[in-house]
């Protein structure tokens, strides 16, 4: 059964984004704010877990499996909770990672409980809690599905070697979506968008996290130790782009409408987004460059002063296990982090459930895998120079 994927990654916009969270801290702290740096021994508040069987878990809307009858019902999650004794408060709280930040910076900054043992944010802001001592380290010895079950390829992103602090929750894929009956051609490189006839026609991504991996991949950079050099390429290219043309627009998930109404032809895309689209036109494809596409992940992390680590520990693992996995990825439609979860759907009864085990854009196969890769992020030094320029060429 087709299940409806989260589509609701908005593009990020907000003020904290455009400065660069480094640079605010910074002024705050030369103003009498409490130092935004966490040392390792201060991160941990008494754990009640053992007594206390709950947990207070914040996540994206549409971002859990639900019962058809009944959307006030997350399966995995009731298992979980009969398997258990734990019950999870579960809160779709999260519409933007910049917003979220600017809900619980504050207690993280001054050393307070968020009131949440567990959330879910993106890959890039991921990066800005480890940087900031803001997120718990996990113990592993907790967690043998995440140990045993991890894909390899989302095992150690540059912001967190190894994952002690984060550990993904679902991955994607941000590559080329087209409509190939419309174009009457393929597309295999990110220079193909740039061809005559799809002049005015192409939209990319307008958040500067979201767009510049893939571009520069195009360039042949790899992208898990992009320089500044090559970041400011791909800012003069896309500039002559626009200068010529060639660029419609900047988006969000906008893009979606405009490649479902034959607006444009060609797109920066999510994976999961695609998957939804090809449902309704099958003419829609979604292609990984043969340069390659950016691997991301919005992962789980636990903040600081949690009072369930170990409960949300042991949450995080009870979703590894492939049964489980495999569950959540026939509803979610992303990359599922646990490849094993491919054979759990393959033995399905259910022929469309089945079919999942075999859509590249849910579990990649070994020829686009060797073509993914994890962008380093964009460390808090180089946040602000690179938005001011980024944000000037796509009008935010």
């Amino acid at each position: 059964m087709h299940r409806t994927p989260k589509t609701t990654i908005p593009s990020r916009r907000s003020l904290l984004r455009a400065l660069g969270g480094g640079a605010v801290f910074g002024a705050l702290a030369g103003c009498g704010v409490p130092a935004a740096y966490v040392a390792p021994g201060d991160r941990a508040g008494a754990d009640t877990s053992a007594r206390d069987k709950r947990l207070t878990w914040a996540n994206w809307p549409l971002y859990i499996d639900t019962d058809d009858k009944n959307p006030n019902r997350r399966p995995t999650l009731e298992a979980f909770g009969k398997r258990t004794g734990i019950k999870v408060d579960y809160v779709e709280e999260i519409n933007d990672n910049d917003e979220f930040f600017g809900k619980i910076s504050p207690a993280l900054l001054n050393h307070q409980s968020t009131g949440r043992d567990l959330i879910v944010i993106s890959d890039w802001m991921c990066a800005r809690f480890v940087r900031l001592g803001w997120v718990q380290e996990m113990d592993r010895a907790r967690q043998p599905n995440v140990t045993k079950y991890l894909d390899p390829l989302l095992r150690s992103p540059a912001f967190d070697p190894g994952r002690a602090y984060s550990v993904p929750w679902q991955s994607g894929i941000t590559g080329i979506a087209y409509n190939r009956r419309a174009l009457g051609r393929e597309i295999r490189q990110v220079s193909d968008l740039w061809a005559g006839d799809l002049k005015g026609r192409v939209t990319l991504l307008s958040g500067l996290d979201e767009a510049f991996a893939l571009l520069m991949q195009g360039n042949g950079v790899d992208i898990t130790r992009w320089t500044g050099d090559d970041f400011h390429s791909v800012c003069d290219q896309v500039e002559e782009q626009v200068r010529r043309g060639q660029i419609r627009r900047f988006t969000g998930n906008d893009y979606i409408k405009d490649l479902s109404n034959g607006d444009v032809l060609a797109c920066q895309a999510y994976s999961g987004d695609v998957i939804q689209l090809q449902a309704d036109d099958p003419d829609i494809e979604f292609v990984v460059p043969e340069e390659g596409a950016e691997l991301w992940s919005e992962s789980l992390m636990i903040p600081n002063l949690a009072r369930h680590k170990a409960n949300a520990e042991r949450l995080i693992d009870y979703y590894y296990d492939p049964e489980v996995a495999a569950e959540l990825a026939a509803w979610v439609n992303y990359v599922c982090p646990v490849p094993a979860a491919r054979d759990v759907l393959a033995s399905s009864d259910d022929p469309d459930t089945a079919a999942l085990a075999e859509d590249p854009l849910i579990f990649p196969d070994a020829g686009m895998r060797r073509r993914l890769a994890i962008a380093r992020d964009i460390t808090s030094g180089e946040r602000v120079e690179f938005a001011r320029r980024w944000n000037a060429i796509v009008g935010l």
